[in-house]
């Protein structure tokens, strides 16, 4: 069956639209996030073969036929087309089963390229499915055959890899059977997808940020936080910190690019309105797969009233740990299992990290009963501990910045702040401080610290490369936190305010022994670099379409180091092959395909290089993705990173 594409609908427009430019016609439609349980056709359907869809639908099997087209939505009260894959937002839910070989057909029915991604999928680079690396992408009325054999068990998910279709709507969940017995006890499964969904098409949204980065940001200081301040620190140390600031040309409350001010943040499709329903009974243990297909949204997760058990991270089990809340980053999944006591219901509650909107559900013994929804929580606000600072006797709560005994904090005096560095702005008199944009042209790329079995993340020294000094780059932490400890902002001081026990990445520990104990032969320390007001990601200061490919060497063990200069937390995710995360404990190292760098820290992995072939490495957050990226080529010849 074919769809007839119509040049003039294009993802994200209103519903109908009588004319539409070329570049709405080529880039239009390159995006992503819609609904399932909508009545109605997708729009280039037959009458006759109009799927009447009230659940999620779920496909299981060996041999796959996906079609992706454009689909008809209402999430906000206005008609709005998005990118469905077979006429649903989520896509379907894909049910495999470790070790068999899996055949999927994709269709592309849009007026321009489209591409399926297997998020963490172990599997040969030709089905990987980034146009211009692993293939070249489905054509309009073309297709591709995916085929490959599953080498892993757990919760994983699928997005276009084209333009901006990840935004309009091209996701969906893949959920795989182990081959032998499950190592986790449950009655009840349930995937819970978490996305966000603008009416706004991609490419005006990316346009505005180009134009302002904090256009979508309403949470900006206010006249009352001023005269607040003014109250609670005096009003030299509120001069001394607004100066601060302004001087950097930065804000405090640059916590999300993109805001509930166009989002409407969803559960398996359901707007917070409607809300997604899951049903148990008494004494059911549930599995929740948690899956963030946002666009650019991170998303903190709690269901008061019931403790949640996290038994696999990106898909890998690990050893069960008891929480309240956790975090999770674009692109990354959680398994956790919850056990309800009575016949209550309970809320499952997703609130954006800015705090500026949410996502909700229902886990209910009864479809009749209904749960509370919880306030969200203030909105976070940034530290100098978000910068990269080493701060002596600094307080870094996440609400207070006036903690910093026997610091000055004066406009012409502010030589206690060490090892601060933020170029591009006149602040010379800053000891310890590097704002030089001038001076860096006989800097040279470092070499690598000589490697010790304490690892080359927890105690090397940072270093900054000459391409990361200009006016593509507003900040460069010298002194970055650890970010393996660290829940992330808006969330530390959790367990002391509300007593809720909150997810960090050194709890994790693989439910099984590590499988490549070598030493890695090498390191590579990679800076996350941005300026936000011109909206220009990169790493080491050098966007993606001027940046050399990182060169593996295939079977070797490498160590990488993330650094995140910026102010922004950013979610890397390295196609093709495991992210090791160093938690301390080599013999169980727990494996992630995306990596949350916290602002102002660093990270560090190690990655085994077993898969041939050009793999993607990305910031995972869409907006940011066309700059902060790079191609990790692994070949028998290898080379120098």
């Amino acid at each position: 069956m074919k769809y007839k594409i119509n040049p003039t609908i294009a993802a994200g427009d209103s519903l109908p639209q009588p004319s539409v430019s070329r570049r709405q016609f080529v880039m239009g439609a390159a995006s992503a996030g819609a609904l399932i349980g909508l009545s109605g056709s997708p729009l280039s359907w037959g009458a006759a073969n109009s799927p009447k869809l009230t659940e999620r639908q779920t496909l299981s099997g060996k041999h796959f036929d996906l079609d992706i087209g454009y689909q008809p939505v209402n999430f906000t009260g206005k008609s709005r087309i998005a990118t469905a894959v077979n006429g649903s937002v989520p896509g379907p839910i894909l049910r495999w089963k470790e070790g068999d070989d899996i055949t999927l057909r994709v269709r592309n029915h849009l007026a321009h390229d489209s591409s399926i991604h297997w998020h963490g999928m172990i599997l040969p680079a030709e089905m990987d499915g980034v146009p211009g690396m692993s293939f070249a992408g489905i054509k309009p009325g073309e297709h591709f055959d995916y085929a490959f054999k599953v080498q892993q068990s757990g919760t994983y998910w699928y997005h276009s890899h084209s333009g901006f279709q990840e935004q309009t709507g091209v996701y969906g969940a893949i959920v795989i059977e182990p081959r032998d017995s499950d190592p986790v006890s449950y009655d009840r499964d349930y995937v819970v997808q978490l996305s966000d969904w603008s009416d706004e098409v991609p490419e005006d949204i990316y346009a505005k940020l180009k134009k302002r980065g904090d256009y979508y940001n309403f949470n900006e200081r206010t006249a009352g936080d001023l005269w607040r301040d003014i109250k609670e620190k005096g009003l030299s140390n509120t001069w001394s910190e607004r100066s601060m600031w302004n001087q950097m040309r930065m804000s405090e409350r640059d916590i999300a690019d993109v805001t509930a001010y166009t989002y409407t943040y969803l559960m398996n499709g359901a707007t917070p309105e409607q809300g997604w329903t899951g049903l148990f009974k008494r004494g059911e243990k549930i599995r929740l797969r948690f899956i963030n297909s946002a666009a650019m949204t991170m998303f903190d997760v709690r269901i008061p009233g019931l403790k949640m058990t996290v038994v696999a991270a990106d898909g890998q089990n690990v050893e069960p740990f008891t929480i309240d809340e956790f975090r999770i980053g674009v692109a990354e999944t959680y398994d956790v299992v919850v056990e309800p006591s009575d016949d209550s219901a309970y809320c499952v509650f997703a609130q954006s990290i800015d705090r500026s909107g949410f996502s909700r559900g229902t886990l209910s013994a009864n479809p009749a009963l209904s749960a509370a929804i919880p306030n969200m929580d203030p909105a976070p606000v940034l530290t100098h501990r978000d910068m990269g600072m080493a701060m002596a006797g600094m307080n870094h709560g996440d609400q207070n910045m006036g903690g910093m005994a026997g610091m000055d904090h004066s406009q012409h005096n502010m030589g206690s702040m060490k090892e601060m560095d933020h170029s591009g702005h006149d602040m010379r008199n800053m000891k310890g401080m590097d704002h030089s944009q001038h001076d860096m042209a006989a800097m040279s790329m470092p070499m690598p610290a000589p490697l010790g079995k304490a690892g080359f993340g927890s105690n090397s020294e940072i270093a900054h490369v000459k391409t990361e000094f200009g006016p593509q780059v507003d900040a460069r932490a010298n002194s970055p936190q650890n970010g393996l400890d660290d829940p992330g902002i808006g969330l530390r001081d959790h367990q002391q305010l509300y007593g809720r026990k909150v997810l960090r990445y050194s709890q994790l520990r693989n439910l099984y022994p590590t499988q490549d104990r070598r030493e890695p032969s090498r390191e590579i320390q990679l800076h996350l670099t941005g300026n936000m007001h011109r909206y220009m990601w990169s790493v080491n200061g050098i966007p993606f379409a001027d940046a050399k490919p990182l060169a593996l060497s295939f079977g070797e063990r490498v160590r990488i180091t993330l650094v995140n200069d910026s102010m922004m937390t950013h979610p890397i995710h390295l196609h093709g092959v495991w992210s090791e995360l160093e938690t301390g404990d080599p013999e169980y190292i727990p494996r992630k395909h995306t990596i949350m760098v916290q602002p102002g820290s660093k990270i560090s992995y190690l990655v085994t290089a077993d898969a041939l072939g050009r793999w993607a490495y990305h910031c995972h957050l869409l907006y940011h993705m066309p700059g902060m990226m790079r191609e990790v080529r692994i070949s028998h010849k290898g080379g120098v990173a």
